[in-house]
């Protein structure tokens, strides 16, 4: 007997709330409902429904099993009606947090770019370099910058993403170039405050080790778009990403130090807080920005460095 029409008929006694009611929209006996559902129940090996003359209730088990029959069977229409619609039809609202500065640059602009493919969602965004919790807050998704730590989320890498030392040439034309990693204690280093800089600081490939120092300097801000224009106005040597700094060593506003040095890539992640279930609409975003930012020249560099 076929599964499917065994859910779709018990779903369907369960809403009517007798099995004469379903036989009657069906067109079929109610002993042909009554066969469908033994042999759902015997399949399962539960009891889903108490049934008599009377009157029909549904198991603990069986109301639990009714919801999620009712989404499977969602999803299924859903789909159904995508493909004979001749396109992937997602609706609802999407929220999405991101990095403040990656966020500005990197998701933003793509926001109205989904919407004109997917017009029946409807987007929020909100950019700050706090960790929200995904779940607690309501979120569909977070796109996170950096080595992502062991937790219940589910995360799914998008692309690479290369950290690296930089400096305006007139800076290193008035006070030098580090040579190595250690002589950046004798440099202006721009960095992250204490309240929002990264858990292990800035990372150097020494030998076929991954070292991490937390230099010191004259300057620190809780904003990277802040130390990036300290960095372009001469005040010290940065720590920055390749998504950010590309155009300004291309136009030689900035300069590479310690590339000798400069640690694998991380990654970019879009973090979900759970894997199963998730709505089409944002499934279909993830699969977009992963599509868009593999075409991107600024992340195939960063993979390639």
């Amino acid at each position: 007997m076929d599964k499917l029409k065994q859910l779709e008929t018990f779903v369907s006694v369960a809403q009517r709330g007798s099995l004469t009611a379903a036989a009657r929209v069906e067109g079929v006996a109610p002993a042909v409902i009554g066969r469908r559902l033994d042999a759902l129940e015997e399949r399962l090996g539960v009891k889903l429904m108490v049934r008599t003359t009377r009157r029909l209730s549904l198991t603990h088990e069986g109301s639990a099993f009714l919801e999620d029959c009712q989404r499977v069977l969602g999803e299924l229409a859903s789909a159904e009606a995508s493909v004979s619609a001749g396109g992937v039809k997602a609706s609802g609202h999407l929220r999405v947090t991101a990095p403040a500065g990656f966020g500005r640059h990197h998701v933003a602009p793509l926001v109205p770019l989904f919407r004109e493919q997917h017009p029946e969602v409807t987007v929020s965004l909100n950019l700050g370099d706090r960790v929200v919790d995904l779940a607690a807050e309501g979120y569909d998704c977070a796109v996170r910058v950096g080595d992502f730590p062991d937790s219940s989320l589910v995360s799914v890498r998008l692309a690479d993403n290369r950290r690296l030392c930089v400096a305006a040439p007139a800076y290193l034309k008035r006070h030098g170039t580090p040579q190595a990693p250690a002589d950046l204690a004798r440099f202006a280093c721009l960095v992250l405050s204490s309240d929002a800089s990264q858990t292990r600081g800035w990372a150097f490939r020494q030998g076929a080790e991954v070292v991490y120092l937390r230099p010191n300097g004259p300057l620190d801000c809780s904003d990277g778009q802040v130390l990036h224009a300290w960095c372009v106005q001469g005040h010290g040597i940065a720590w920055r990403s390749t998504w950010e700094v590309q155009a300004d060593i291309a136009e030689g506003r900035l300069v590479e130090v310690l590339a000798a040095f400069a640690a694998p890539p991380n990654g970019i992640y879009a973090v979900l807080p759970q894997r199963r279930h998730l709505p089409l609409r944002v499934r279909l975003w993830v699969d977009f920005l992963r599509l868009h930012y593999g075409r991107s020249a600024v992340f195939r560099q960063a993979a390639a460095s």
